[in-house]
């Protein structure tokens, strides 16, 4: 799946509409193979982004979890010491 799409669930604090659109957005332009779509398939585009969107915020509060929300700042550190294995480079 594409690296783009980041995890939104069970997040203090919870997931932004900017997160959800983004993510959304990421997985249409995945499932397009368009970046940007041409004039003639923006419409579509845009409603299907909006579609995902509108998915993704009911199934995000509809799951539940036992788990202790994850910290937004924690789990953005440990990407960077992940990454700074991975492509060489300080943590």
């Amino acid at each position: 799946m594409c690296r783009n799409i980041k995890t939104l669930f069970n997040f203090e604090p919870p997931a932004t509409e900017l997160e959800i659109r983004d993510a959304s957005l990421q997985f249409v332009r995945k499932l397009s193979g368009f970046a940007v779509p041409s004039k003639a398939n923006e419409a579509a585009f845009e409603r299907a982004v909006a579609e995902v969107a509108a998915s993704t915020r009911t199934l995000l509060a509809s799951l539940q979890s036992t788990a202790q929300p994850r910290d937004r700042e924690v789990e953005a550190a440990k990407a960077r010491a992940r990454n700074a294995v991975r492509f060489g480079g300080q943590p």
